[in-house]
């Protein structure tokens, strides 16, 4: 059976300049794989890749979801097969309602539509799961949203889109102890229901994988990986930093 995710040899440029060097990675269904890695890494360009983002430009390599090749495909096409981001800085749209929103992207996801009842009823659930107000369905997308509630937001997008791959792009960025731990047993949550989840979480720090324990590690570091291993390599590079991986 093939990998849900492999990614072999890829290189990536933006406006020319290279910036993945030639990243391999697998994730199986049901993992959870940290990328961890300094400023300028790479990490948040590997991210945007897997999401198909027109400003980064595949040089070499490959991408296989779910044993098909993907690495040129657009970016709706592969949110239509089950790939998720979680975005790092979620945008803020004012006039659209979270549940507007939800419905337009289940049923795209669905490929049918999908009634604003339906969308409510799933919402109302997973809201309750997520320990949300059931009144926060009826916010402007991201509008006046704590940096905490953006990223409920995203997870709650993420139950109700029932990905199979979940790529969390730095979403600890800017949150106190009380917000990772949220968003870390919000995942859980989903995967509760989606066993076969896949995710894959890239982050600077080792906090969130204290509540969202990874299965592998892998540190990126000048666009390539320099070292893979359990979650003992996360509390490494917290200890110590990247100074002894840096050429």
């Amino acid at each position: 059976m093939a990998p849900l995710l492999e990614i072999e040899g890829l290189h990536v440029a933006v406006d020319g300049t290279e910036i993945l060097r030639g990243v391999d990675l697998v994730v199986d269904s049901g993992e959870v794989h940290a990328m961890m890695g300094p400023n300028g890494a790479g990490k948040s360009t590997l991210a945007a890749t897997l999401m198909g983002h027109p400003s980064y430009e595949v040089t070499a390599g490959s991408i296989r979801f779910d044993g098909e090749d993907i690495t040129h495909w657009a970016t709706d096409v592969r949110a239509k097969a089950g790939l998720f981001l979680a975005f790092q800085y979620p945008e803020a749209i004012e006039g659209v309602s979270v549940t507007q929103f939800l419905r337009q992207a289940v049923s795209a996801r669905k490929g049918e539509d999908v009634s604003v009842f339906e969308v409510r009823f799933v919402m109302n659930e997973w809201m309750e799961r997520l320990g949300m107000d059931p009144a926060f369905g009826e916010r402007h997308l991201n509008t006046g949203f704590s940096g905490g509630e953006k990223k409920r937001n995203e997870i709650l997008q993420m139950a109700l889109l029932d990905p199979r791959l979940a790529v969390l792009d730095e979403t600890d960025s800017g949150l106190d102890i009380d917000a990772l731990r949220v968003v870390g047993r919000g995942v859980h949550t989903v995967r509760e229901t989606h066993p076969e989840l896949g995710v894959l979480v890239v982050t600077h720090y080792q906090r969130i994988l204290e509540d969202l324990v990874p299965d592998r590690v892998h540190l990126l570091v000048e666009g390539r990986v320099v070292e893979s291993g359990g979650p003992e390599l996360a509390r490494r590079i917290e200890s110590g930093g990247y100074d002894e991986w840096r050429s």
